[in-house]
C-alpha cells in the first residue's frame, strides 16, 4: 500500500482526493501537513490519519510517507513539487502544475535526479468515458474528425477564493481552460499548431474571467470558451463527417451530470449511449499512480505532456495580447 502524505488541507483534498485514496485498493493516507497550527491535527482527526504536521517540510522529511499529494495554491505547485521530489517522495500535484511551460523544466529535472514519479493530477485522463471517446475516434465511428467544441463555466466572485486572486494563480485559463485542451490532446494524440483567442479580465480581481479560443490542429479545429462569471455549463462535442460524439459531463464527472458518452450518426436517426455509472475518476487516478510506482507499467499523465499542455495555454495568452494567430 502506497503511504500518502497530503500537503495542505485544501478543499479538493478534503472532498475528493483523500476520500478517493481511502476508498482505493492501493493506498492509505498516512499523514497530512498544514502551515496553520492545529489545522492538520483537525484534518487528521476527521479522517483517522495517523500523522499530522504543522509544516510542509516536516512531513517531507518524514519516513512515514512514500508519496505526496499537493493541492496548495497554484502559484506554489512548482516549488513544492520540486521539494517533494528532492525529498525522495513520489508526487501527484494538482493542475495546473505551472503558470508557464518553462517552469515545468525544473520539475522534470528534479524528477529525473531523484528517480521518483511526478504527475500532474488530470483526473479526467483516467476516466473510462474519455478512453471511450478516444477509441471511437480512432475506430472511425464519426468518420473524419473536423471540429471539436467545448465549454466550461461557473460563477464565482468570492474575493477570498484563490481563483479570483491573480498572485495565487487564479483565473479561468489556469483553473478550467486546461481541460478542453488536455481532453482534445488526450483523445486525438495531436498537439495544436496555432491559436487565436480573446480574453476578458476582471477589473477588480485582475484575473482572466472569460476566454474564447480557437486552436488549429492537423485536420480539425478546437473551439472552446471558459468563464468564471457565467452560468454553470460544461460540454464537449467531437464532430466528424459521418457523426458526432457528445460528452455530457466531461470534466466534473459524477457531480455535474451522469457520466455518458453519446454517439450520433449522420442523420440523427440512431444514437448509441455509453454510460459509466459509479465511476470515481479520482480513485482511478490514485490507483493508477500507485500501481505505476509499484512498476506496473501503466501510463500516467507525464510531465512532458504537462509541458505541452501549458505551452498551448501560454500561446492563448500571447494570441490574445497580440490579436493575431499565434504558433503554439
Amino acid at each position: 500500500m502506497l503511504r500518502w502524505g497530503i500537503l495542505s488541507t485544501a478543499k479538493i483534498a478534503k472532498e475528493q482526493v483523500v476520500p478517493a485514496i481511502m476508498q482505493s485498493e492501493t493506498g492509505i493516507v498516512a499523514a497530512v501537513a498544514s502551515r496553520q497550527s492545529g489545522t492538520a491535527a483537525g484534518f487528521a482527526h476527521r479522517f483517522g490519519i495517523d500523522h499530522a504536521f504543522d509544516s510542509y517540510e516536516a512531513m517531507l522529511d518524514s519516513d512515514a510517507i512514500d508519496a505526496v499529494y499537493i493541492p496548495t495554491v497554484t502559484s506554489t505547485h512548482v516549488k513544492w513539487a520540486i521539494k517533494a521530489a528532492q525529498a525522495g517522495k513520489h508526487v501527484l500535484v494538482e493542475k495546473p502544475l505551472a503558470l508557464n511551460a518553462e517552469d515545468i523544466d525544473p520539475v522534470i529535472a528534479a524528477r529525473d535526479a531523484a528517480g521518483v514519479t511526478v504527475s500532474e493530477a488530470f483526473m479526467v485522463t483516467y476516466h473510462p468515458q474519455w478512453r471511450k471517446v478516444r477509441d471511437l475516434i480512432a475506430d472511425g465511428a464519426i468518420g473524419t474528425l473536423r471540429m471539436i467544441q467545448g465549454a466550461f463555466c461557473y460563477f464565482n466572485r468570492d474575493e477570498n477564493n484563490m481563483r479570483n486572486i491573480a498572485d495565487l494563480g487564479g483565473g479561468a485559463l489556469p483553473d478550467i481552460g486546461v481541460y478542453p485542451t488536455v481532453a482534445t490532446r488526450f483523445v486525438t494524440g495531436q498537439e495544436p499548431r496555432d491559436v487565436m483567442a480573446t480574453i476578458d479580465f476582471d477589473a477588480e480581481f485582475g484575473t482572466d474571467m472569460f476566454a474564447n479560443v480557437t486552436m488549429r490542429f492537423d485536420g480539425f479545429d478546437l473551439s472552446f470558451y471558459v468563464g468564471t462569471q457565467l452560468a454553470q455549463r460544461q460540454t464537449m462535442v467531437f464532430h466528424g463527417d459521418t457523426g458526432f460524439i457528445e460528452v455530457q459531463t466531461p470534466f466534473n464527472a459524477g457531480l455535474y451530470d451522469s457520466d455518458r458518452v453519446t454517439l450520433h450518426d449522420t442523420d440523427h436517426r440512431a444514437a448509441q449511449t455509453f454510460a459509466f455509472p459509479g465511476v470515481n475518476q479520482y480513485e482511478l487516478q490514485v490507483d493508477t499512480f500507485a500501481r505505476h510506482v509499484a512498476g506496473s507499467g501503466e501510463s500516467l499523465f507525464t510531465l512532458e505532456s504537462s509541458r505541452a499542455n501549458q505551452r498551448a495555454i501560454d500561446a492563448i495568452h500571447r494570441a490574445a495580447e497580440s490579436g493575431k494567430r499565434t504558433v503554439v
